[in-house]
């Protein structure tokens, strides 16, 4: 009995998710189409395009919040021409009368049509049966040929986004082009490993899908984790006044791609950004890189005028060693880093600390079991 219940919660929430990733994408493929027309009636394409819609995110931003970026209005725009014939499928199937013109056609607005007054969302969201976040990943796939392949075969074998990532990174299409036997690659391809598994929760928890709802993200892979970063940071709070906290599990995004960030505090003494990230697992130098990318995407788009070049704390957990380092490689003077060391905690102190906290949560996970 529980099992078949837990299989009818976990079936409902995928089909939530599913539901509001269809209505979400409909939604952002009227907006790429508004944004061409209004294009299409503008002056210096080129110059005038990128002016609307720097407009329009700040005006949308300001409005609705997260989810309306810059970047992310050119996906949608990207998205609508990259799919101009949705609509005339899509029209026929409902029976709306004329023919609705494509973006390489003449503008929609002929005859009086418009699109989005005819069309509503929930009747367009049938044509998009891929999550929003699989439409993004096949913009990045530039032959067209090659973006119809691993639609098509991400429909048919029911592609989690982890999966079709994976596909078009080891150049699926070009090796089933290649294969004598195309249909025992296309079989063997379409098989799912383990690491392409994608859970209700996740679904739910898309960071497009929150940002979409307009619902806040602050989640963590593990209790035990998320134990570890409360505890860190009423630990910090109470190494002293210099630490002031802003942020748990910030978000952001670079390209097409979503990180978190554990921790971000300001230093009010050196009068900077602290980034901090807890990872489980040995440090690595994939570890470093990716500091160094939180950092340099805070100075740019967090650091205020005036204030001294953000400082990432990286910390490891694991089960044999703890390990707490300062990202402080690329400061702009050599003076910086020194100014850092002495005023900044111990790595040690932090790294104790962490290892002391972790024991105490296993230990305590280990009675309750």
């Amino acid at each position: 009995m529980l099992n078949h219940v837990v299989r009818l919660i976990d079936e409902a929430r995928r089909a939530s998710a599913r539901t509001v990733n269809a209505l979400m994408t409909a939604t952002y493929w009227l907006i790429g189409q508004h944004i061409v027309e209004f294009e299409q009636a503008g002056k210096s394409k080129a110059q005038y395009g990128a002016e609307v819609i720097d407009q329009l995110a700040s005006d949308l931003t300001s409005r609705f919040g997260r989810g309306f970026t810059r970047s992310n209005l050119f996906n949608m725009r990207a998205f609508y021409v990259a799919n101009p014939r949705i609509v005339q499928t899509a029209s026929g199937q409902l029976g709306l009368p004329g023919k609705i013109q494509t973006v390489s056609g003449k503008s929609p607005r002929q005859k009086g049509h418009r699109v989005s007054g005819e069309l509503a969302v929930r009747d367009l969201s049938a044509r998009f049966p891929l999550p929003w976040s699989a439409y993004i990943r096949l913009l990045s796939v530039k032959d067209e040929q090659s973006r119809k392949f691993y639609e098509i075969e991400a429909l048919r074998g029911g592609w989690s986004v982890r999966q079709l990532d994976r596909q078009i990174d080891s150049l699926f299409y070009e090796r089933t082009a290649l294969s004598r036997n195309k249909a025992k690659l296309l079989t063997k391809g379409a098989a799912a490993k383990r690491e392409d598994a994608i859970t209700p929760e996740e679904e739910i928890k898309d960071p497009y899908v929150l940002e979409f709802l307009g619902l806040k993200d602050e989640y963590s892979e593990s209790e035990i984790e998320e134990a570890l970063i409360l505890h860190l940071e009423r630990f910090l709070l109470e190494l002293g006044a210099d630490f002031a906290f802003i942020g748990r599990q910030r978000r952001l995004r670079i390209g097409d791609e979503w990180y978190r960030i554990d921790l971000l505090f300001f230093h009010r003494k050196l009068r900077c950004l602290v980034v901090i990230d807890l990872k489980r697992g040995r440090f690595t130098h994939a570890d470093a890189g990716q500091m160094h990318m939180y950092l340099n995407y805070a100075r740019e788009h967090w650091t205020h005028e005036g204030e001294n070049p953000p400082v990432g704390l990286i910390l490891c957990s694991q089960k044999d060693e703890a390990i707490a380092r300062y990202a402080l490689d690329g400061l702009p003077n050599k003076i910086l880093p020194t100014e850092y060391r002495t005023v900044l905690p111990d790595e040690q102190l932090i790294a104790d600390e962490i290892e002391k906290t972790r024991q105490q949560l296993e230990a305590r996970r280990s009675i309750t079991r």
